[in-house]
């Protein structure tokens, strides 16, 4: 058995409530499928409406644009009264500003020369003394291996 089940396609069109809930979603930093629904659309439906009508495109470009000039007034205004991080997070994202890096090490290693000869001194007496027994009993057996 087959029911029928009543279908009314929504009807997409850029009305003024449509497109400033648009701009707001953007202004609010929104973007994509996130901006549609806060917009109160499907993200099916504010893809069609952009291809179909660009005003609503360049509704959510102004939102952008008006969030981001209303936040940089909002971070300057901090800065020129002396909120110092402000200032520098203008400085950074806005102008490129990297702050420098310097690294310094310091080795404060002091050489004793009377520590360093008796160093040197120790490791020459550690000469292992070879007898000449050995020395020559070590050559026989080389050429006697090589003979084989």
């Amino acid at each position: 058995m087959f029911h029928s089940i009543p279908f009314t396609p929504r009807k997409v069109e850029a009305t003024e409530s449509r497109l400033k809930a648009v701009y707001d979603a953007a202004k609010l930093g929104l973007k994509g499928d996130a901006l549609a629904l806060a917009a109160g659309m499907l993200p099916i439906e504010y893809r069609q409406l952009t291809q179909l009508d660009p005003v609503v495109e360049l509704a959510a470009q102004k939102g952008k644009a008006d969030g981001e000039i209303e936040l940089s007034q909002v971070l300057h205004a901090a800065a020129k009264q002396g909120d110092a991080k402000a200032a520098l997070e203008i400085l950074k994202h806005q102008h490129g500003w990297v702050a420098k890096q310097a690294i310094s090490v310091e080795v404060d290693q002091r050489i004793s020369i009377t520590g360093a000869l008796a160093e040197a001194q120790k490791r020459a007496l550690e000469v292992i003394d070879v007898s000449d027994a050995q020395v020559l009993e070590t050559q026989i057996n080389a050429i006697d291996h090589i003979q084989r």
